[in-house]
Order: C-alpha cells, then sequence, then structure tokens
C-alpha cells in the first residue's frame, strides 16, 4: 500500500525566536497581571494626601478653601488615611490572591505591612499624646512618621516589583515629609498637602499616559 504523500513531507520545525517572543509575551502579561496597579494606588493616597492636610492647614490657620473645626479636619484627615490605606492592603492582595508561591507571599506580606505600619503609627502617636505631648509636636510628630512610613514602604515595593518610578515617588515622600517636619506646625500640613499629594497624583497621570502610549 502506498503512503500519503504528506507523510513523505518534512515536519515544519517552530521559530525559535517566534517562541521565545511568545514566551516573553506571557511572562510580561503575567507579570503585569501580578503588580499592583500603581494609578489607582497613586490616586487614592494623592486625593487622601492634598484633602486631608489642606484641612488640617486650614483648621490651624483660619484660611484657604476647607476651614473647619480641629476635631472634625482631624476626622477628615483620619478617615481618608484610613482609606487609603486599606485601598493599598486590599488592592495589593487581591492581585496575588489565587497565586502559589513565593509572589504571593511577598504581595500578602508587602500589603499587610502598610496595616501594620500605620497601625505602629497609631500606637506612637497615641502614646505621645498621652505622655503630655503639645498640638504642636503632634502635628509635627504625626505627619511625619506617616510620610516615613509610606515613603519606606514604596521604597520596598519599587524593590520588589524592580520599580524605579515607585522607588522615586519614595525617596520624594521621604524627603518631603523631612522638609514639612523642618517646616514646624502648622506649614508642614501645607508643605505635606501640596508637596506629598501633589507628587502622588503626578505620579499617577504620568503613568497613565504611559500606559496609553503605544510601546
Amino acid at each position: 500500500m502506498t503512503s500519503p504523500a504528506h507523510d513523505d513531507q518534512p515536519t515544519a520545525q517552530p521559530d525559535p525566536r517566534e517562541s521565545l517572543a511568545l514566551l516573553e509575551a506571557e511572562r510580561s502579561r503575567t507579570a503585569r497581571a501580578l503588580e499592583p496597579d500603581v494609578r489607582l494606588v497613586y490616586g487614592v493616597w494623592g486625593v487622601a494626601w492634598l484633602v486631608g492636610f489642606l484641612a488640617l492647614w486650614s483648621s490651624a490657620t483660619g484660611t484657604g478653601p476647607l476651614v473647619l473645626p480641629g476635631p472634625v479636619a482631624g476626622g477628615v484627615f483620619g478617615g481618608l488615611l484610613l482609606l487609603a490605606v486599606v485601598v493599598t492592603g486590599v488592592h495589593i492582595s487581591r492581585r496575588v490572591s489565587g497565586v502559589v508561591g513565593t509572589t504571593s507571599t511577598q504581595g500578602a506580606m508587602y500589603g499587610w505591612a502598610w496595616l501594620l505600619g500605620f497601625g505602629g503609627v497609631g500606637a506612637l502617636t497615641a502614646s505621645v499624646a498621652m505622655a503630655g505631648a503639645s498640638p504642636e509636636v503632634l502635628g509635627v510628630l504625626s505627619p511625619a512618621l506617616s510620610g516615613l512610613v509610606v515613603g519606606l514602604l514604596y521604597l520596598a515595593g519599587g524593590t520588589l516589583w524592580q520599580d524605579r518610578a515607585q522607588y522615586s515617588l519614595g525617596v520624594w515622600i521621604l524627603g518631603t515629609s523631612a522638609a514639612g517636619a523642618l517646616a514646624g506646625y502648622p506649614t508642614n500640613y501645607l508643605v505635606m498637602g501640596l508637596l506629598g499629594g501633589g507628587g502622588f497624583l503626578v505620579a499617577a497621570l504620568v503613568v497613565a499616559l504611559h500606559h496609553r502610549t503605544p510601546r
């Protein structure tokens, strides 16, 4: 019996370059799916810092667009900060949910670091207040500690995901927090709101424009 003609034809071998390109594309897609969406995170923190710190500054000076009673301004700032922390932690945890291995562990630990870090800030601020610290001291200490935690966590996130932009933002937040502390109360609120919150929003805009640019 004669074999079909196509049996005599050589089997086409896949192009190694095409296979490598497909593997690299899949790797990049998976990496992007696991990385946090920094547009969301930066945007939430930008709004929280800009509105919250401007409310504190307006309350302390009696000027500006958000003149509120002190306790109300403090509640607004605390609520916005808590919202930003929760959104960040939940978002990162969801990005790595269902993933088994080192990536899942890193993401979960990093997400919890936000909650634990700000839990420590709250406990330290409360202990200093109970020790008799003046409102002026607390007004400098609390924003500086918050900025320190945020800046260090962004440095850690930039290192974890090899993201230079995130690492650079961490450096900016640390510098802004130091500048605010040196400016003193209540000018530090204005510095943190405009430079810190504004820095987050600019970073979110830059990343969003970059994602729209065809690669």
